[in-house]
């Protein structure tokens, strides 16, 4: 038997704190709707732990690494990318952190890996796909690919008690606007909520897939109005994550094997400026449009001309990007950083087999924006000429970067799965 366990530790901030997500956001919370939470499944001498933030950067997620009991390199750290969390990466995404809270993410995310790593016991795994929930929309161009898979983990004990449900649905957990100043982890909670309804005292851990392009139906521009909208409610957000839940709670069970593996890849990837105007050009421009934008438009200008002035001059180097594919029991999980598209996970997919249940996650071990495929450049838009600017990188990845990406995932997983199946 594999000897699993799982363990979840409070990081819900004081009201007060800065939110991380949307550029038209400028009031701190009032409160909170549900608690954040770094939750953590080990499995043998492997760990995933994710934490209910928009990123964790690659510094801390190796110090967290590092400090646990586990190998470092057997170790996921990742983002549930919810847009209702605090600042969690320092000089990412135009607000400044909170010096007490990061240290504050960075201890929770080692004691959950810490804790479920001792509550570890003999254990039994099967592996399940979920019916379509057809929640997931791409949100660049109407009726574009989606990764609408759903696969579900159950983890039991040797008493047949459940110990965690480890899920991923790659839907962008924005069901909640910018108009929100409650902490949340979004839809993403009511699935977590319903699992552990469905199975009491058990641990749901839920990974967010290859979300990029894919929100419930919503262009990335229209997040930048602090109106309400009635579809982007918690009621919305509950009826979403159950209808999530119940696809995946219906998953039949196959067994799996006793085998555990880690294998990590880095990939160097470039940048390359989408701007054609000087930096100063583009701050004078963006200062005058501000001057009689509304308040919204207003807000992210500021973030523009405040990119355009102290980063846009500064020539990125490549950045050393972590891919890590864990192996439970013949089950990949392949973890990527930043927001990827559905593109590249399907790519993954169909190379591991397309009927093969499989997870393929992003914001894994590092959040440093969007990593287009190189289909989506012409089309332009925010995911590629301009979210970079928010996220406070001086230009865009360049195009190939996700394929590096995907055929370094791709290598590792025919790898170590092989070493799986010949055990």
């Amino acid at each position: 038997m594999i000897r699993a366990g799982a363990a979840i530790v409070d990081i819900t901030p004081p009201p007060g704190l800065s939110m991380s997500g949307f550029a038209a956001r400028t009031l701190p919370a009032k409160g909170a709707h549900d608690a954040l939470t770094a939750r953590a499944v080990v499995v043998g001498d492997t760990a995933v732990v994710v934490a209910d933030v928009i990123g964790i950067d690659a510094a801390m997620s190796a110090c967290i690494r590092e400090r646990c009991v586990l190998p470092a390199e057997n170790v996921v750290v990742a983002a549930l990318h919810n847009h209702g969390g605090p600042v969690s990466m320092a000089g990412r995404l135009s607000i400044a952190a909170d010096p007490t809270y990061l240290e504050r993410l960075e201890d929770a995310c080692v004691a959950a890996i810490d804790k479920a790593a001792a509550a570890r016991r003999p254990a039994t795994i099967t592996v399940g796909q979920g019916s379509d929930p057809g929640i997931a929309r791409n949100r660049r161009h109407p009726g574009g690919p989606v990764d609408a898979s759903l696969p579900l983990l159950r983890i039991r004990a040797a008493d047949g008690g459940m110990i965690a449900l480890v899920i991923a649905y790659a839907c962008h957990p924005v069901v909640l606007a910018a108009d929100n100043l409650l902490w949340t982890a979004d839809y993403p909670h009511f699935v977590r909520q319903a699992l552990e309804e469905a199975h009491p005292g058990a641990v749901a851990l839920f990974m967010t897939g290859c979300v990029g392009d894919a929100n419930t139906g919503h262009s990335a521009h229209a997040s930048i109005s602090l109106a309400a909208n009635p579809d982007r409610s918690f009621a919305s957000a509950e009826r979403i994550g159950r209808k999530v839940a119940e696809a995946a709670l219906g998953a039949a069970e196959q067994p799996v094997s006793d085998t555990v593996h880690a294998r990590n890849g880095t990939v160097s990837l470039a940048f390359e400026r989408r701007e054609t105007e000087a930096p100063n050009i583009l701050e004078k421009r963006w200062r005058e449009e501000a001057l009689s934008a509304e308040p919204a438009r207003k807000n992210l200008l500021g973030y523009w001309t405040d990119w355009a002035r102290n980063i846009a001059p500064i020539k990125p180097g490549p950045l050393a990007a972590r891919v890590t594919v864990l192996d439970w029991g013949g089950v990949p999980i392949v973890a990527l950083p930043g927001e990827i598209f559905a593109e590249t996970a399907l790519t993954i997919r169909a190379a591991l087999g397309p009927d093969k249940p499989a997870f393929v996650i992003g914001f894994a071990d590092d959040n440093p924006g969007y990593i287009p495929p190189a289909s989506e450049f012409q089309f332009g838009g925010y995911e590629v000429d301009e979210a970079h600017r928010y996220y406070g990188m001086a230009a865009t990845f360049a195009p190939g970067s996700a394929e590096a990406l995907a055929a370094c995932a791709i290598e590792l997983a025919k790898t170590t799965c092989a070493g799986s199946e010949a055990a």
